[in-house]
């Protein structure tokens, strides 16, 4: 039976991924995989990190009629520049990490673990790629989405080369694993995971 003590509350969210990541170009180019997650007021921008140029987010956004200062908050699925670089075009939100929430100059402490943006979007502290990491659950129409980088692509990597624990990285995904029917993955397109997703 489905462990659903992690699963949101209701399931009215909507994704939209702003820029599908990539990674392991012979041009050493990386971009994050950047998306949008809207359910009623909230509006979520989630890893708006390394990109080609700030446009590459702004005018997916413009075309989804969102301009920067609707965005409501801003969630970094971990502390590397990759996933963050690009946080400052949404100077109104409230940025989430593990350990906090920003606003202007304002840092209120608390562990995201089990916070709720809205009743359809979750955040679940999940070390792995490393210990700062976050997963952001949304729950829409179609099933339960994790927005994470505990993968990069569908194809994992199975041992991530920069997980301080393989231990914990495996509990972490099993953890999301649990309740997702969707993942979208730190550097790639979204999959449905399988037996054959790494743990």
């Amino acid at each position: 039976m489905p462990d659903t003590a992690d699963r949101p509350a209701a399931a009215t969210a909507r994704l939209d991924v702003l820029v599908s990541g990539y990674l392991g170009r012979d041009d050493h180019r990386v971009g994050s995989t950047v998306s949008l997650v809207r359910d009623g007021d909230v509006v979520v921008v989630v890893d708006p990190g390394l990109v080609s140029s700030p446009r590459a987010i702004l005018d997916p956004l413009a075309a989804l009629g969102i301009e920067p200062a609707a965005v409501t908050d801003v969630v970094l699925s971990h502390h590397h520049p990759d996933h963050t670089l690009n946080a400052a075009l949404f100077p109104e939100s409230t940025v989430h990490d593990h350990w906090a929430a920003y606003r202007g100059d304002l840092w209120l402490s608390r562990p995201a673990d089990g916070v709720e943006l809205s009743p359809s979007i979750r955040l679940l502290h999940t070390p792995g790629h490393s210990a700062e990491d976050v997963t952001t659950l949304a729950g829409t129409p179609d099933g339960v989405v994790a927005l994470t980088h505990l993968w990069w692509t569908s194809a994992g990597p199975a041992d991530d080369p920069y997980a301080p624990d393989r231990e914990v990285l495996r509990a972490s995904r099993e953890r999301v694993l649990r309740v997702a029917n969707l993942v979208v993955p730190g550097h790639g397109e979204p999959f449905v995971p399988d037996a054959s997703t790494p743990r």
